[in-house]
């Protein structure tokens, strides 16, 4: 079985997260399963980050994805847990525990001409009056979960509404 330049530490860990992931989309399970196959690089994490009423989510303003979670490609000998959280210090300025279970799972191409990969997004629960950071040239924004915001994932808007749902309702775990 070949990853690619992922590793096996790194494969299972992605393979476990998905397996574990609150939601599925694209058929993400059965494209992981196809993807054992053959060289797989690279994994991408991000974290849904929303506000402790479950009505808010943080964004940050990519050059030319638009409004996107925080989150990035998962590094050599780097989890996808761990790369999430990495990400989220980097484009926000934010530490935060992610939530055990993995929000999501997902399939999708990051650029018009790069191959699809594997996307798993963590979810984490942040109070809105904690200082923003991050990089230059990408601001962290808190929106409304019922505004809409510009981004070339417009899916995004309804699967993370969905999420905070669940969050909301109790039907997804809140805390370690």
């Amino acid at each position: 079985m070949s990853h690619g330049g992922l590793g096996r530490r790194v494969f299972d860990a992605a393979l476990a997260d998905a397996r574990l992931a609150v939601l599925e989309f694209d058929d993400a399970l059965a494209w992981l399963e196809r993807a054992r196959q053959q060289p797989m690089e690279p994994l991408a994490a991000e974290v849904w980050v929303t506000d402790p009423t479950f009505s808010h989510v943080l964004l940050v303003k990519h050059r030319w994805r638009g409004w996107v979670p925080p989150g990035g490609k998962v590094e050599p000998g780097e989890t996808p847990r761990a790369a999430a959280a990495r990400e989220l210090v980097e484009e926000t300025g934010l530490r935060a525990e992610l939530l055990p279970m993995p929000a999501a799972v997902s399939v999708r191409s990051y650029h018009a001409d790069w191959t699809p990969t594997l996307g798993l997004s963590y979810a984490a629960v942040i109070g809105r009056d904690v200082p923003l950071g991050g990089e230059n040239g990408q601001p962290p924004t808190w929106f409304d979960l019922d505004d809409e915001w510009e981004s070339i994932f417009p899916e995004d808007r309804g699967r993370i509404r969905a999420h905070a749902r669940g969050l909301a309702a109790g039907h997804v775990d809140r805390v370690t």
